[in-house]
């Protein structure tokens, strides 16, 4: 399936990767890894992560981070549509 990364996520994944940057470019460059290893994974495992919180989400714990990734499988267009990344010990949104 082919990953794609809404605005709002791409948004989180700047930031968060920025965040991290500033102080240690070498966890930056290792968290970014690890996302994009997951993510190699679940595009051809889909259902790799939990159900989620919203009625017709998954949620995938990046391995070794405290990062979640909120996700929808469109498999009508073979397609998993990355909603948000966040770090665990913030508080989650009602919705994505």
């Amino acid at each position: 399936m082919q990953i794609e990364w809404l605005g709002k996520a791409l948004n989180n994944l700047e930031e968060e990767i920025s965040y991290i940057a500033n102080d240690d470019p070498e966890t930056a460059r290792v968290v970014l890894q690890r996302i994009h290893d997951s993510l190699v994974l679940l595009r051809d495992n889909p259902a790799l992560g939990q159900p989620g919180r919203i009625h017709g989400t998954r949620e995938l714990i990046v391995p070794n981070t405290r990062y979640l990734i909120p996700y929808r499988v469109k498999p009508q267009i073979q397609q998993i549509q990355i909603l948000r990344l966040f770090h665990t010990s913030r508080k989650l949104p009602k919705r994505w």
